[in-house]
């Protein structure tokens, strides 16, 4: 079994259209078409899991820089999360989530009271 990554798809495209172009070239397991998670629409790239690894590179070899839609296909094997290099710089501020920090110990409890010297 082989995981290809399909790059530079037409909006359009859909699932059933992908399976039946790699369908020409061996079995097909699974079609993924990734979307924005907001409007839901395509984001030009998806994932063709194929049965036999030999159907496989044969798809990318017949279907690399092939033009549907009048744009040219980019297909090569999926690589594993784990190994594609970490992408962008630094942290997230506040609109990824991050930022914060600088609180003291007791900002939960309001404005801190005032205490009386010990001695």
């Amino acid at each position: 079994m082989k995981n290809l990554y399909v790059g530079n798809l037409p909006h359009s495209t859909t699932e059933a259209e992908l399976r039946q172009i790699f369908e020409g070239h061996g079995a097909v397991e699974k079609v993924t078409l990734v979307t924005d998670r907001e409007t839901g629409r395509s984001r030009g790239f998806g994932f063709v899991e194929m049965s036999s690894a030999t159907e496989a590179d044969t798809a990318i070899a017949a279907l690399n820089g092939s033009d549907l839609g009048g744009r040219t296909l980019t297909i090569n094997e999926a690589k594993p999360k784990t190994d594609r290099p970490r992408g962008g710089g630094g942290g997230g501020g506040a609109r990824f989530g991050g930022g914060g920090g600088g609180r003291g110990r007791d900002d939960h409890r309001g404005p801190r009271q005032k205490r009386e010297p010990r001695w």
